[in-house]
């Protein structure tokens, strides 16, 4: 799993995601996560590479979710393939999160 900072604009920063967010990426994954909420409003989550997510995954988005809304920003996912949306459908994280 890899996470790459490839946007950053005054306030926002767009983070891409390749590989696998599971049980063992996943607390890297959320620290990095909290660490960009911290400097930046605006964050978006481009997963045209993110090939899987398991319920770590979930629960880091999530985290990452809170975080942006107790400080007021805005989060986006970018480029979401099938296989993940379907676990998003199922597990209602549809619903919560902003899927463009």
């Amino acid at each position: 799993m890899t996470i790459k900072l490839v946007k950053c604009p005054p306030d926002g920063a767009e983070l891409r995601l390749e590989g696998r967010l599971d049980t063992t990426s996943a607390p890297a994954v959320q620290e990095a996560f909290l660490k960009v909420a911290k400097e930046y409003a605006k964050i978006t989550l481009n997963f045209a590479q993110l090939a899987y997510i398991s319920s770590a995954g979930l629960r880091a988005l999530l985290m990452l979710q809170k975080q942006v809304n107790r400080t007021g920003g805005t989060l986006a996912l970018t480029n979401v393939n099938q296989q993940v949306m379907e676990v998003f459908e199922m597990t209602g994280f549809g619903g919560i999160l902003n899927i463009v």
